[in-house]
């Protein structure tokens, strides 16, 4: 029998955890309750109408978690579309900012990784249009079985043209599994668009990792969606999941414009809430002078224009 491909991380950083390591952090859990009440708001006015009409702006619009529609060179754009209700045994803590059949017509949908709240079949087949999706590679094989063939699959650092605009997969610090015998038989990342106004860098999730200098040395970095959540407790989490603080570095060393966090307050992963991970993002933000007018935190549905 052929041996599954098997990817890894930059230095092979080991990403696994015992059963022991599990045990300890649902003890953890168990006394470290959390109130889920407090969750982020919804935007009070939603630009639903004037996205389904731009075709010249750039604009970017968060949906939830790692769920963005971005708007660029005329193209409907979404990185890692779930509007799953739930993950896992875990409800949804907020709804998504634009309902699923509101959305326009899609061109082109970005995948970082295959875990389940970053990559849901059931919302990609709901989608309006006839989107290429841009994938990690390992994952070209499960998206055809599916019936969307126009996949396109990706090594770190290839990059694609598309209607003017240049999209590139670079590294994360990650790992995949969504069955027993799948653990990292496909690849995760983050995605970069460019084009001749703007840049964006969809991070994906990940720890913080060397490969930020590396992206920072080959890209002009603008606009960075950087995740912030899933990242307590961090003895457990640390390898995966960039804590705030160490995302404000990572934004630092990438000499980013603009910072919108993702990736916290939408499903209950770990064991922070999305207040909290804001609060840290704020404290390190304040501790560290950063201009103010750099950071951007979107309320759910809220669109950022980027001119």
């Amino acid at each position: 029998m052929k041996q599954k491909q098997r990817y890894a991380n930059l230095d092979n950083i080991d990403t696994k955890k015992t059963f022991n390591d599990f045990r300890r952090w649902q003890k953890e859990r168990r006394t470290n309750k959390k109130d889920l009440k407090l969750t982020i708001e919804q935007a009070p006015i939603k630009e639903i109408e004037k996205l389904h009409h731009n075709d010249s702006s750039a604009s970017i619009t968060w949906i939830g978690h790692s769920t963005f529609l971005i708007q660029m060179n005329g193209l409907n754009m979404l990185t890692d579309p779930v509007w799953a209700n739930r993950m896992g045994v875990q409800k949804r803590l907020t709804v998504p900012g634009i309902p699923l059949a509101d959305l326009p017509a899609i061109d082109v949908v970005f995948i970082s990784h295959g875990h389940y709240d970053h990559l849901d079949y059931s919302t990609l087949k709901k989608l309006k249009g006839n989107p290429t999706y841009y994938v990690p590679i390992g994952l070209g094989k499960a998206f055809k079985k599916r019936g969307l063939t126009k996949v396109i699959e990706s090594n770190w650092y290839d990059s694609f043209q598309q209607h003017d605009l240049t999209f590139s997969f670079v590294p994360a610090q990650h790992w995949t599994k969504r069955t027993i015998t799948d653990t990292n038989t496909s690849h995760w990342g983050g995605w970069i668009i460019e084009g001749k106004e703007h840049s964006v860098y969809f991070v994906g999730d990940t720890g913080y990792f060397r490969g930020f200098k590396e992206v920072a040395e080959k890209f002009n970095i603008q606009t960075v969606l950087m995740p912030i959540g899933a990242y307590e407790p961090e003895w457990f989490m640390k390898v995966s999941h960039i804590n705030p603080e160490d995302a404000v570095r990572a934004f630092l060393e990438l000499n980013g414009s603009t910072f919108i966090p993702m990736h916290y307050g939408t499903y209950h992963l770990a064991d922070d809430t999305g207040p909290e991970a804001l609060a840290r993002l704020d404290a390190e933000w304040q501790r560290l002078n950063v201009d103010a007018s750099q950071l951007k935190k979107l309320l759910i549905g809220e669109t950022f224009w980027l001119e």
